[in-house]
C-alpha cells in the first residue's frame, strides 16, 4: 500500500512540473551566417532565421560563421496591443407578414 501511495505521489509531482514548465520550446538547425552580441543568423532551407541572444544564452562550443548549430528557442510576446472588442453583427430584420 505504501508503494502505491509513493508511486501516485511521484506521478502527481511529475505532472505538476510538466504543467509549470512554461512556453513550448522549439529548435532550428543550420549553418551560421552571422553572429552579433544580440543576434545569431542561421540558414534553414532558403530562409534566414534571426534569433535573439543575450549574456544568459548558453553556448557550447566555438560559435562562429560557417559552423552548423542547433538552437533551442521559445517564442515570447514583447508587446501586445488590444484594438477593442470585435463589432457585433447587425441583427437581421425579419420581414413582417401582411
Amino acid at each position: 500500500m505504501k508503494k502505491v501511495i509513493l508511486v501516485i505521489g511521484v506521478l502527481l509531482l511529475a505532472v505538476s512540473f510538466a504543467f509549470a514548465a512554461g512556453p513550448k520550446s522549439y529548435q532550428v538547425t543550420g549553418p551560421v551566417l552571422e553572429v552579433k552580441d544580440d543576434v545569431i543568423v542561421v540558414q534553414k532551407g532558403n530562409d534566414k532565421w534571426e534569433i535573439a541572444k543575450d549574456k544568459s544564452t548558453k553556448v557550447a562550443g566555438d560559435l562562429k560563421v560557417g559552423q552548423k548549430v542547433t538552437i533551442q528557442y521559445q517564442m515570447k510576446a514583447t508587446d501586445i496591443e488590444v484594438k477593442g472588442a470585435p463589432a457585433k453583427p447587425a441583427a437581421k430584420e425579419v420581414p413582417k407578414k401582411k
